[in-house]
């Protein structure tokens, strides 16, 4: 029997030796720390990954840290003993401890990590609903109900869709061992709204070797000019580079406790190229039962040079570099909109027992839309918003119940309900714009896409935009009415933002044109209508066209006499 002086000895060696594999490992993590970003903040911030990850590290801890047991038993109960060469003798009972041991271990790990998933589960329900209803609250009691909608900037349409932007854009420039990346709306540095682009490194060896070039933005609120703007200088650490070389490695290095949902806006200041990301943090709540909620915890400013900034959302606001840029995360204004749901309650909602009473849900966008929601569009003032589209709940409800706009410097919420009212949804509003020019081939040579709500006068507006099925232009923009279904069609950028301005005196084409022109080639810029209404049926049939000449005011009067068509 070993004497208590030499178990001692065995169990301090023991722990040094368990104790160094965990340095060794933790000093690992740490160097690849970026790599595990998303298991760490799940295991900090989510019930459900506390329970599981928190507890199968705990349980895998404990028993990497416990001895292996030393099976004692005297010769005489029949174990065998074996001599080994100088004269000691160890039995094989003993030679196979620590192995038996280590299989005892991994099945009592394996027995808890089962009981660990299962716990996981039945705490994970009630968080999630939790936290639905906290975010829905937070959202409601904070929103200001608008008696109106606000007046779209008319400078700054979204005339030019993404993938349009994205086909032309790429046809445009020639870069070798570069390319352009995901795209994004960005204000330029002149009040207008572009795509921005990040020129990244293109295949694995210019990802390990070259640095991103800088930004490329080009306008996209214009049908014939689209300028171009390209500011190269290198980005130490930057997009589409290969680990720790990259932007998001040395994000998540410099503030490992924030989630960096959001796509870098890339964007340009004082001609230098910056990106800037914003950062979703999460706050715990007690009650009535453990759960977390999201926040909006600032943004990084990531400067060519490799200086991150990491910003308050106050210091965001403040920063001259970052002015007239979207700050708030687009993906936690979207997890604040499906959070709706639950606003009047948990049981209110549920698939069996829930009345429903109230429900909301995000507008489902019909394939082919090319976007999704939150809408990113500029109201007056050149002040960013991002606007959503709520349907009532039910599989077969298209119409929309309120309209939320975010404010995309400080997400704050206003909203529009309509009351007793239904405005008219995207996928409704995509079938008139085809049924206003069933002329057309749609779907062989002609699309219509990216439903985006614009409010005009008071109004809103689905502005819709027809592209050939290869997306290489855009042919003409159509604007239907939300609440009357009047479709009125466009192909000028004046008249555009005339249009959207309230003033129809400007000049525009007879729906279903060919495009650039008339169904006859011939310009009618001179003396033809500005544009057309286009008046349907509620089936969407065209039932009247109704030509609007140039500085003439049309206003569109139903027998109550409310105005329902904007001016």
């Amino acid at each position: 029997m070993p004497s208590d002086t030499e178990l001692g000895r065995s169990l301090a060696i023991h722990l040094a030796k368990r104790t160094a594999g965990v340095v060794v490992v933790v000093v690992l993590w740490y160097f690849s720390r970026p790599l595990w970003h998303g298991m760490v903040y799940s295991m900090l911030f989510s019930p459900s990954a506390a329970v599981f990850l928190g507890g199968s590290l705990l349980a895998g801890l404990a028993l990497w840290y416990i001895p292996p047991s030393r099976i004692e038993s005297p010769d005489s109960d029949g174990s065998v003993t074996v001599e080994i060469e100088g004269g000691s003798d160890v039995r094989i009972d003993q030679l196979f401890a620590v192995e038996g041991t280590a299989r005892r271990k991994l099945r009592l790990f394996g027995v808890v990590v089962g009981v660990l998933f299962v716990l996981s589960i039945l705490v994970g329900l009630p968080a999630g609903a939790l936290e639905q209803r906290s975010l829905a609250e937070r959202t409601t009691a904070d929103a200001t109900e608008l008696e109106e909608f606000p007046q779209a900037n008319p400078d700054n349409p979204r005339v030019v869709p993404r993938e349009v932007s994205d086909i032309s854009t790429r046809g445009s420039v020639s870069y070798r061992t570069h390319r352009l990346g995901p795209s994004d709306i960005a204000r330029k540095e002149d009040g207008s709204l572009g795509w921005s682009y990040a020129i990244q490194p293109d295949g694995f060896r210019n990802r390990v070797i070259e640095n991103q070039r800088g930004v490329l933005i080009t306008g996209m609120t214009s049908l014939d000019d689209r300028p171009i703007d390209v500011h190269e200088e290198d980005f130490e650490y930057g997009k589409g580079m290969f680990l720790h070389r990259s932007a998001s490695w040395r994000l998540k290095s410099t503030d490992y406790i924030a989630r960096y949902n959001d796509e870098a806006v890339e964007f340009s200041y004082e001609g230098r190229p910056y990106m800037y990301y914003p950062k979703t943090g999460h706050e715990w709540q007690l009650t009535p039962f453990p759960h977390t909620v999201p926040t909006w915890d600032g943004g990084a400013l990531v400067h060519p040079d490799g200086t991150v900034d990491h910003l308050s959302p106050a210091e965001a606001q403040d920063n001259a570099i970052l002015d007239g840029q979207r700050l708030y995360p687009l993906t936690l204004t979207r997890d604040e909109m499906e959070s709706l749901g639950y606003r009047n309650g948990i049981v209110n909602q549920l698939p069996v027992v829930g009345a429903h009473e109230g429900e909301v849900e995000i507008a489902r966008l019909p394939e082919g839309t090319s976007n999704s929601q939150p809408f990113v569009i500029d109201l007056e003032g050149e002040q960013m918003s991002y606007v959503t589209a709520m349907e009532p709940y039910g599989v077969d409800t298209r119409g929309l119940d309120e309209v939320w706009f975010a404010d995309a410097d400080t997400g704050e919420y206003t909203f529009f309900g309509t009351d007793e009212a239904t405005l008219t949804g995207p996928e409704r509003a995509m079938g008139i714009a085809r049924s206003a020019d069933s002329r057309t081939n749609w779907g062989q040579n002609f699309v219509v896409t990216e439903p985006v709500p614009v409010t005009i006068d008071g109004d809103l507006w689905w502005h819709i935009k027809v592209a050939p099925t290869d997306f290489t232009d855009v042919t003409r923009n159509v604007f239907v009415n939300a609440e009357s279904g009047e479709a009125v069609e466009i192909n000028d950028d004046a008249a555009v933002r005339s249009f959207i301005s309230g003033n129809v005196s400007s000049v525009g084409t007879e729906p279903g044109a060919d495009e650039g022109g008339d169904r006859d080639g011939q310009d009618r810029t001179g003396d033809g209508p500005a544009y057309y209404i286009v008046v349907t049926d509620e089936n969407g049939t065209v039932v009247e066209r109704i030509p609007v000449q140039q500085n003439q005011d049309a206003r569109i009067v139903p027998a109550g006499g409310n105005r329902t068509a904007g001016r």
